[in-house]
């Protein structure tokens, strides 16, 4: 029977109809395959959350990769619960840089309770101290500041995130197993007193990778001899990321919902940008990508890097670059 005539029982047009559907569908469904790799492609990159208070990181780690439709999504830093603000978190090959901003410095304003002590050095913890009257003034508090500024070696709170022989310290700290960490060097840029309101302070600090703000808290409180616990935290920035770039999880459901989720990316060319950019060509990018080194012109401008960031001449990121000798890196992360 020929294809275009009508079969005795009538089916033919129908037969004719359904597979004029089937291949529609077909080729509706190859090209949103194509779309879908070709914008997956461009998901490499950063998303700063504002994150809301009362969520823990790895809440909004969840959240997003369900709005992002990925399971590559990792953190830059984490936050208290208590704490909002700036929280970057890294999508799709992007997360093979995580490792570069362990010890990204941080900026925080925060509140400063004056009065007692609690177990987590904020106030989601059971208070360890006798609650007392405070009536401080603002040069009393200055003074206390001073030996918190510089370079400085801080304890961090036993409600942390640090090891102890293989377990999370918070764990032994909530089966009430005494816990007292090593102390960290760490560096605080800058400690501002911008608000005195009875017992509570308003601080801004700017300080190195690594820092608790809780302990600054805490610590503070012991050295007037009054107790001390963190009430509000806010990150206003972490490493180059800012909070005049986060997005709330409303805002970004929103996006996502008129697909315009890329409109909140950092792409991943644009990232640590404290990096030089070595320019590759082709060759050389497909020589990067099978972990050969490469060089940098000796006639760069600016002093000798440790790291490098592999570059085509289109701006995409091929790899970071490692010195192994001068003008020559080992790409350590290939994108």
């Amino acid at each position: 029977t020929n294809r275009g005539q009508s079969l005795p029982n009538g089916r033919g047009s129908d037969w004719s109809r359904d597979a004029s559907i089937r291949a529609a569908t077909v080729r509706e469904r190859s090209f949103r395959t194509r779309i879908c790799f070709r914008e997956r492609t461009t998901l490499d990159g950063v998303i700063v959350i504002d994150k809301p208070e009362g969520w823990t990181s790895h809440d909004v780690v969840n959240k997003v990769r369900h709005i992002a439709r990925t399971k590559k999504v990792g953190h830059l830093g984490t936050l208290d619960p208590i704490a909002t603000g700036v929280l970057p978190l890294v999508i799709e090959r992007a997360t093979r840089l995580a490792q570069f901003y362990t010890r990204s410095d941080k900026i925080y304003q925060g509140v400063v309770r004056f009065g007692w002590s609690t177990a987590s050095y904020d106030r989601a913890g059971e208070p360890t101290s006798e609650k007392v009257e405070v009536h401080l003034t603002a040069e009393e508090l200055e003074a206390a500041l001073g030996p918190f500024r510089g370079e400085i070696a801080q304890r961090p709170p036993a409600v942390s995130a640090k090891k102890v022989e293989g377990r999370r310290s918070y764990e032994l700290a909530r089966r009430n197993i005494a816990v007292e960490l090593a102390p960290v060097q760490i560096h605080v840029y800058e400690l501002t007193l911008l608000e005195l309101n009875g017992s509570d302070a308003r601080l801004r600090v700017h300080c190195s990778g690594g820092t608790y703000m809780r302990s600054i808290a805490h610590d503070l409180g012991q050295a007037l001899g009054c107790g001390a616990h963190l009430t509000e935290l806010r990150r206003l920035a972490s490493g180059e990321f800012e909070i005049d770039q986060a997005r709330t999880l409303e805002q970004l459901e929103a996006l996502a919902a008129e697909d315009r989720l890329l409109d909140a990316f950092v792409p991943a060319e644009q990232l640590l940008p404290g990096f030089p950019s070595v320019f590759v060509d082709e060759l050389t990018e497909a020589q990067v990508r099978n972990g050969r080194n490469f060089p940098a012109s000796p006639f760069r401008a600016g002093p000798p890097s440790k790291y490098v960031k592999a570059v085509t001449r289109t701006g995409a990121l091929v790899a970071i670059g490692e010195a192994v000798l001068p003008n020559l890196y080992h790409p350590v992360v290939v994108l």
